[in-house]
């Protein structure tokens, strides 16, 4: 899926993120991207980053939930341009199952314009200091 305009990817990425659907989370992303996930896993190319997310989803990220804050979009030339999100990430759980409270993270993804639309051709989603 690509997007009309950079601002609607953080909140699609929330929502695809809430429904557990990979499958969407992977198809914002170029065929030749790159992602950094909130665990240190890398991963290149929709399959593998469908791979990484869904490995994670499976584990502390179950329950997990995102919710928006501030954005950033900051131009680099007329076809590309980085996207800053700050989401706050609950409902995170520890290996034994039990609650890890919520944390501040930043997912920041250079998007590139295609023929079809916005495409993130590289993201990292990192914890907040």
């Amino acid at each position: 899926m690509s997007f009309q305009r950079p601002d609607e990817l953080p909140p699609s990425f929330a929502k695809a993120w809430g429904a557990r659907d990979v499958r969407a989370l992977a198809s914002f992303f170029s065929e030749d991207a790159d992602f950094l996930s909130l665990t240190g896993g890398w991963a290149e190319g929709p399959q593998q980053i469908a791979e990484l997310i869904a490995g994670e989803m499976a584990g502390a990220f179950a329950r997990a939930r995102l919710v928006t804050g501030k954005i950033k979009i900051r131009p680099v030339g007329r076809e590309a341009c980085v996207v800053m999100q700050r989401f706050v990430l609950s409902g995170i759980l520890h290996a034994d199952g039990t609650a890890a409270g919520r944390v501040g993270t930043v997912f920041v993804a250079t998007m590139g314009q295609t023929p079809s639309g916005w495409k993130i051709v590289s993201a990292q989603f990192v914890v907040e200091a």
